[in-house]
């Protein structure tokens, strides 16, 4: 191992903590703050911001294993980027551009929001980057394509809510999409561009509807299904993308 694979792992490393501190922080407290215990919120030593072995000095939770399966992963990704470098993003695009994927999808899976402020940067950013790979207008036409297209599918299934507490006399809380994802989509089609952002919808949703089905299977086999139990959208959203923008 040279010099130049330690730094890319380290620089890896340093881009795993940030996605770490941010997925813990901004969800909790809206804005950059102290490193967080996610178990009582009580501030943690800055040193676990770089290294979080420690136990949370308030009430002794140690780190989720998120947080080291994100330290684990981002130095190995980078590395592989570096190694085998996507040719349309590069690499310091291609890092960057998965540390804000990671952040997404970690805080949906968490905690079933994608942030506001996090869709704004994401949209500053890929408005920049789609610009460079498409041009502007068709970097806009995408990015309008996507908000669209999930913007129908979110009121529809609005509508379809109402539609079945009405029919069964209950609310139903759970929502198909949430507008998290329809601001999600909006960046992905100013990254993806136009078309390309009908083949990112079409393997998102896809990609989605499988694990959706496969998801209700297991659950009926083992007598525990529940209907319209939502399952976090944009992972598979981003996964979709990051299949059309970091293939070789």
């Amino acid at each position: 191992m040279n010099l130049v694979w330690i730094g890319v792992l380290l620089f890896g490393y340093g881009l795993g903590c940030t996605v770490n501190y941010l997925a813990d922080v901004l969800p909790i407290h809206r804005r950059f703050t102290a490193p967080v215990c996610t178990s009582c919120h009580e501030p943690l030593p800055p040193m676990q911001f770089f290294w979080p072995g420690g136990a949370c000095p308030s009430c002794q939770m140690r780190a989720s294993v998120r947080t080291w399966i994100v330290l684990v992963a981002f130095p190995l990704a980078v590395l592989a980027l570096w190694l085998w470098t996507p040719p349309r993003l590069g690499f310091w695009v291609g890092s960057l551009l998965l540390a804000y994927f990671a952040l997404v999808a970690i805080t949906d899976l968490e905690y079933r929001i994608i942030l506001h402020p996090v869709s704004l940067a994401g949209a500053l950013g890929g408005l920049a980057l789609g610009w460079y790979l498409h041009g502007l207008t068709t970097t806009l036409i995408g990015g309008a394509a996507g908000f669209g297209v999930m913007l129908v599918l979110y009121y529809f299934g609005e509508l379809f809510a109402r539609f079945i507490s009405k029919r069964r006399g209950q609310e139903v809380e759970e929502v198909a999409l949430g507008f998290g994802d329809v601001n999600l989509s909006g960046v992905l089609g100013l990254i993806l561009g136009w078309p390309g952002i009908t083949l990112g919808l079409l393997f998102g949703i896809l990609l989605g509807g499988v694990t959706s089905a496969g998801i209700i299977l297991v659950a009926v086999l083992r007598r525990k299904y529940q209907m319209f139990t939502a399952i976090p959208y944009a992972p598979f959203l981003i996964l979709a993308a990051i299949f059309l923008l970091y293939r070789p």
